[in-house]
């Protein structure tokens, strides 16, 4: 997790001064980790720490200290909150009438009884930020904190605003870590309030300008755009690609795609069906699915690739 800076400043220019809630330690069992973190401001919140009755009184001490300087606070959540989980959560809170400039990490003091000068595991990580020489994590000592300032956000891109995409695009948008497309041909097959700006127009062209590091899944309400959508991403890097459907589909598209120039090793590229059978054919249940189906994909690949860069 890092420091959102985009979102700080997307929340100060709609909401005035905002206070930035963030996990900066959690021992034993807690809602969220280090890193997690959340804006609130006098009207409102965005982001969770998660708790309830943690969120509630961190909201709560936020909106206390708008304007004030930064403060750290540790909460055991079994005497303090009356909470079962039974752990300890440090929160730093800070207000910030503008985001920070742009930088690898941001280190600051987040304590009153905080030293001028940053300890040396802060320097430290903050030297290795500044020149990439292995993956940074949040660190908190001795009153100063330091949080990556970019995280590389996953492109997701779903095709299609179908039952099925608008509830893959409900249960996607909310996370901090992905980078959402939702594209479809018109504007009027989306919902009025979407939870991301749409993407509309010529789908197969439109894939041909997808990242290459970008996931699909490809869920149109036609056949033929389904397989044109196929067609082009495999002709060009995917991370990876996912097709609704049945198996009958499938091994229809599979014959059509090898007639089209496409080898075994290509197609394989795509799985199809997504999400798990098993939960059934209810929108929301293949949504949900696939969903976890892509998230753990998302985490093995982020696991090996900080296995490489440390090994």
């Amino acid at each position: 997790m890092s420091f959102d800076r985009d979102a700080l400043s997307q929340a100060i220019a709609a909401h005035g001064e905002v206070v930035r809630v963030v996990v900066v330690s959690a021992q034993g069992s807690t809602p969220r980790g280090p890193g997690t973190s959340m804006l609130v401001w006098s009207g409102g919140q965005q982001g969770t720490i998660g708790g309830g009755a943690l969120e509630w009184e961190a909201c709560a001490m936020a909106r206390a200290r708008l304007g004030a300087p930064p403060v750290t606070v540790t909460l055991p959540l079994g005497p303090a909150m009356n909470q079962c989980c039974g752990g300890t959560v440090t929160l730093a809170l800070e207000s910030f009438a503008e985001a920070p400039a742009e930088a690898p990490a941001y280190a600051r003091p987040v304590s009153e009884t905080a030293p001028n000068e940053p300890p040396l595991a802060i320097s430290r990580a903050l030297s290795a930020a500044r020149n990439g020489s292995h993956p940074h994590d949040i660190t908190h000592e001795s009153g100063w904190l330091l949080e990556p300032m970019t995280t590389p956000r996953t492109p997701v891109w779903i095709w299609g605003a179908g039952h099925v995409g608008r509830a893959l695009a409900a249960t996607l948008a909310p996370l901090d870590t992905i980078a959402l497309t939702w594209a479809d041909t018109s504007a009027d097959r989306f919902p009025e309030a979407p939870p991301v700006p749409p993407t509309i127009g010529d789908l197969p062209n439109l894939a041909t300008t997808a990242p290459a590091t970008a996931h699909h899944v490809i869920l149109t309400y036609s056949h033929s755009l389904d397989f044109a959508l196929c067609d082009t991403l495999l002709a060009r890097p995917a991370a990876s690609i996912g097709l609704i459907g049945s198996a009958t589909k499938w091994a229809r598209f599979r014959t059509r795609l090898a007639a089209a120039g496409h080898n075994p090793a290509q197609i394989s590229r795509i799985q199809c069906p997504i999400g798990d059978p098993a939960h059934g054919k209810h929108p929301q249940a293949i949504a949900i699915s696939t969903a976890a189906q892509l998230l753990s994909m998302l985490e093995k690949q982020a696991t090996a690739t900080k296995g490489d860069m440390t090994g």
